[in-house]
């Protein structure tokens, strides 16, 4: 096995655990409604998982442990995405909000960071903000 393909089965593995994060997170008030659902699915094609893979994250034991990334623009954006999800029916509830800290504290941000960056992202965060507007306002 090749290096290039080492790299790509670990970003891979990162990928299948965002996702898996991203679709924890979004069935965390019991039910995933049909707005967040569409968000999973995109992301599904966007982070490349396969109908095997994504069958086997959306059972409710999924067992895909966070995968913080080294560098703080892809951390922001693995937090962006997570908002999305959140956000996608316009609310964020107390166990998102909870989930979403810890979700936060695994890619790497210290408590106090996390938070910080959850009160602001609920503050300012719509859905409909790219990822460049959203990081600038961070």
């Amino acid at each position: 096995m090749s290096f290039v393909d080492l790299y790509s089965n670990s970003e891979h593995r990162t990928n299948l655990a965002h996702f898996a994060a991203i679709a924890t997170l979004a069935a965390v008030d019991g039910s995933i409604n049909a707005p967040e659902l569409a968000i999973i699915d995109r992301f599904a094609k966007k982070l490349g998982i396969s109908q095997e893979e994504y069958k086997e994250v959306m059972k409710k034991e999924n067992k895909y442990p966070i995968d913080p990334p080294s560098d703080a623009q892809t951390r922001l954006e693995r937090l962006f995405d997570l908002f999305r999800i959140v956000f996608a029916d316009h609310s964020i509830d107390k166990e998102e909000e909870v989930l979403v800290l810890k979700y936060a504290i695994g890619l790497g941000y210290t408590t106090e960071e996390a938070k910080k960056l959850i009160v602001r992202s609920t503050a300012i965060f719509g859905g409909k903000l790219s990822f460049e507007e959203y990081q600038s306002l961070l």
